[in-house]
């Protein structure tokens, strides 16, 4: 994630901001260019950019709904889209029951994380165009007697179980499913992965490819997971071949594993980038220095590249996280199967994003 500037002063902003701290301007994220703007209101109820050396400065746009009721969003609508939610809120197809604050503070956690997807999912030429389908989210609550509700994807929605929002919630099910890594943001972008390979590679020329790397997917999918965890010994015998324990469930998961983690890897590497972090490894013998490249910039790295600088960022990033006495922000460790596989995401990509109308794609990392 990229860091912003405020356009009336120049002072560091935040892609969650909605008030500039230096000079006080309302703010509000612009998706269609992915912008941080300075607004300012008119008497009819509209806002506009307050920069008036910008292009669209005389453009008209409203604040979206969640903002206005919940003051839980900082996107803006533009004039011309008649829907009162943001792009990214009216996504969301159900919500938990808001009247008890405990759901309230939960989904405004998780609609953070979700505008957080949108804003990944953008820098990579994957948000719908007209014509293509969106991703649509249930935001559901377990409720007595009736089945608990399950985290997954299912024919383009994602369901996510608001409880994933309690930190001692999360952690309590990381710890029992003996997983390394456990996060709003991480379960949405494995679940959107479910969502992009039914567009993406099923019934595509990339099928087979996919099939000789991950797995044939025709097996069935409820045994698979069913022997998986019936496995007495999961965490060991994967580390070669996949990117986590779970990934060895079934080809699906595999995906859905690699595609999280590689959206992990361009946001992190965005985000070092934009704070232009310069890495070196403290190795007396041989001396390496290089400044973090953003993988959507001008300059774009290609994969060798992008990994070349991944593995001192993680670990600068997990020595810091130890120095606060906290655990690896980062536990993983890549094998060259891992790598292969991640390999053939960023080709996907990139191939995706060079069919995208002109006007319709964003910056992408280059092969």
């Amino acid at each position: 994630m990229q860091v912003f500037n405020c356009d009336r002063c120049g002072h560091l902003v935040f892609f969650d901001s909605v008030q500039c701290l230096h000079c006080g301007a309302t703010l509000a994220f612009l998706p269609q260019t992915r912008e941080m703007a300075a607004m300012q209101p008119l008497d009819s109820g509209w806002w506009q950019r307050a920069a008036a050396d910008r292009e669209d400065s005389n453009s008209l746009y409203r604040f979206c709904r969640n903002r206005t009721l919940y003051d839980t969003c900082n996107f803006a609508v533009a004039g011309g889209d008649a829907h009162a939610l943001c792009v990214s809120c009216r996504q969301t197809r159900w919500l938990p029951d808001l009247s008890d604050t405990h759901n309230l503070r939960r989904w405004k956690q998780i609609e953070a994380a979700k505008r957080q997807l949108y804003y990944n999912l953008a820098q990579l030429a994957l948000q719908p165009v007209a014509g293509e389908r969106a991703p649509r989210y249930d935001l559901l609550e377990d409720v007595e007697g009736q089945p608990l509700v399950l985290t997954g994807h299912s024919n383009g929605t994602i369901t996510l179980n608001v409880a994933e929002a309690d930190d001692d919630e999360r952690a309590r099910r990381r710890v029992s499913l003996n997983e390394p890594y456990r996060t709003l943001i991480g379960h949405l972008r494995h679940e959107c992965g479910h969502f992009f390979w039914d567009l993406l590679v099923f019934d595509s020329e990339r099928l087979e490819q996919f099939r000789a790397l991950f797995g044939d997917e025709r097996q069935d999918y409820g045994e698979a997971l069913q022997r998986y965890y019936a496995k007495e010994d999961k965490l060991s015998g994967w580390q070669d071949h996949f990117i986590s324990s779970y990934a060895q469930s079934h080809p699906w998961e595999d995906w859905a594993e690699t595609w999280a983690h590689y959206l992990h890897m361009v946001d992190l590497l965005e985000t070092a980038a934009s704070y232009q972090t310069r890495i070196t490894v403290p190795d007396p013998s041989q001396p390496h220095d290089q400044l973090v490249q953003n993988p959507f910039g001008s300059t774009r790295p290609n994969f060798h590249t992008m990994l070349e600088q991944w593995v001192p960022l993680t670990l600068l990033l997990n020595s810091l996280n130890r120095s606060l006495g906290h655990q690896d922000a980062y536990p993983f460790a890549l094998s060259a199967g891992a790598r292969r596989k991640l390999l053939w995401v960023h080709e996907l990509l990139l191939e995706h994003g060079q069919q995208r109308p002109a006007d319709a794609e964003p910056a992408l990392p280059a092969q």
